[in-house]
């Protein structure tokens, strides 16, 4: 006759590998959560940890998209991540049960040195990589070349300091994210992808759950503009950007700037002063802003995420998506040797936008 203990023991390997654990730093990533959940992915007893950030438009964003996502039947467990030099070693303590009892791992960041950390602790027979806008299609190539897993804006060069000493993590890290026999590896993303690393499973990302749940927007004459961060991270420079911005706004007859959430609010002021755009700073992901509306019916962009995005969220709506490229003049002299291709080819890749003749 079988012991109790016995009895319990398949029991609690069902109960694992039906638990799924979601660790998330951006709004987006919880926004695709939520779409891969939509698919069928999610386990049965999905939690997603929020492992916040410190800016607050950051943290504002996150906050509505976890209360989406507790009406969608997830547990919400917002964790304070940066909060202090003792915060990360406290983070990864309180998560190792989590990752424990977990039987599918999904992340939104593989280039995330908290994610990596994390992953080296995982357990799980199963890994779901959901969308991360660009940086997915800049991961798989990686991993399908074999190199070092590095964001396409960072300068090339030795490593410095911290690197060197998180190169051990980010190595393990890689291994986990490699399919083997016994671990799948599951890519979910709205990003075309020509380089997928044999046994990886690559789900498109249909924005479904989005287009149920808000819209279609009512649709206003003239055109929306939306923000990059790329003068933020150090490749474009800003008197270009603003000039570019300025010429957009005349020629298509823009009337908002959606600000993309990492964006500096004196270069903000100063857009709004040149420009007399109205700035907008968004409470959530721009494809929910523009599905739940009033949308412009023309979307100004330049290379991002969202010349992938928006017309898959907007595909009913008649809303017509157009991309501006960055002109190799605008770049910073220190910007990142591959900036200037991975931002073509972010546009060229893109369906079902209009390009632009970039501003003189």
């Amino acid at each position: 006759m079988p012991s109790p203990s016995g009895e319990r023991a398949p029991r609690r390997r069902e109960l694992r590998a039906r638990r799924a654990i979601a660790f998330v730093e951006s709004p987006v990533q919880l926004l695709n959560v939520l779409e891969w959940a939509r698919t069928g992915g999610a386990d049965d007893d999905l939690t997603v940890v929020v492992l916040s950030p410190t800016d607050p438009m950051s943290r504002g964003q996150l906050r509505r998209m976890a209360e989406l996502a507790r009406d969608e039947g997830c547990t919400v467990r917002w964790q304070e991540a940066r909060s202090g030099a003792g915060a990360p070693l406290k983070t990864v303590r309180q998560l190792a049960p989590l990752l424990h009892r977990a039987g599918r791992i999904v992340i939104g960041d593989p280039f995330s040195r908290y994610v990596q950390l994390l992953l080296t602790m995982a357990r799980g027979k199963r890994l779901t990589v959901v969308d991360d806008g660009t940086a997915t299609m800049e991961f798989l190539g990686q991993l399908a070349r074999g190199g070092r897993l590095v964001r396409w804006h960072r300068r090339g060069g030795p490593r410095g300091p911290r690197e060197l000493v998180l190169a051990p993590v980010t190595a393990a890290a890689r291994r986990r994210l490699t399919p083997t026999a016994a671990r799948s590896v599951e890519v979910f993303t709205s990003m075309p992808v020509q380089e997928v690393p044999e046994g990886i499973d690559v789900t498109e990302n249909r924005f479904e759950w989005t287009r149920a749940t808000f819209g279609p927007p009512k649709l206003l004459d003239g055109a929306d503009l939306v923000g990059t961060s790329l003068v933020e991270t150090g490749v474009v420079d800003v008197a270009q950007y603003t000039e570019a911005v300025t010429s957009l706004a005349r020629e298509h007859h823009a009337i908002r700037y959606f600000a993309h959430r990492r964006e500096n609010a004196d270069k903000l002021h100063a857009l709004h002063a040149a420009t007399g755009l109205e700035i907008v700073r968004p409470d959530l992901p721009l494809e929910v802003i523009a599905r739940r509306g009033p949308t412009s019916r023309t979307i100004l962009s330049f290379p991002s995420t969202v010349v992938h995005t928006l017309p898959l969220a907007l595909a009913d709506t008649g809303v017509k998506v157009a991309v501006c490229d960055i002109a190799p003049e605008w770049l910073k002299a220190n910007a990142s040797p591959r900036a200037q291709g991975f931002l073509s080819g972010v546009t060229s890749a893109a369906k079902d936008v209009h390009r632009l003749v970039t501003p003189a």
